[in-house]
């Protein structure tokens, strides 16, 4: 459901664990690595950039991981199997 950033990449961008204040509790198999909520400004290709949230970890065995709250929120992906392709839209401006 949620947009995850592993603890270095985090920290390659400058964020530091102990500035940030708001505690994400993570389920399933993340449940016990310890979290914290950032907004990031992100810019992904040519599109304009666009502020998400991420469940920060304080782990490195995780990935990237691009979440309905609120990747999906702003983009559309159609992915091409059989090609290996996929395309990336950004969601039209109400």
């Amino acid at each position: 459901m949620v947009n995850v950033l592993p603890f270095s990449v985090g920290s390659q961008l400058g964020l530091i664990w102990e500035q940030q204040t708001i505690p994400i509790y993570l389920t399933g198999s993340l449940a016990r690595v310890p979290a914290k909520g950032v907004i990031l400004s992100v810019q992904i290709a040519s599109f304009a950039p666009v502020d998400l949230a991420f469940a920060w970890t304080e782990s490195d065995e995780v990935p990237v991981i691009l979440g309905q709250v609120n990747f999906f929120m702003e983009f559309d992906i159609c992915f091409f199997r059989t090609q290996g392709e996929f395309e990336l839209t950004r969601k039209a401006e109400q």
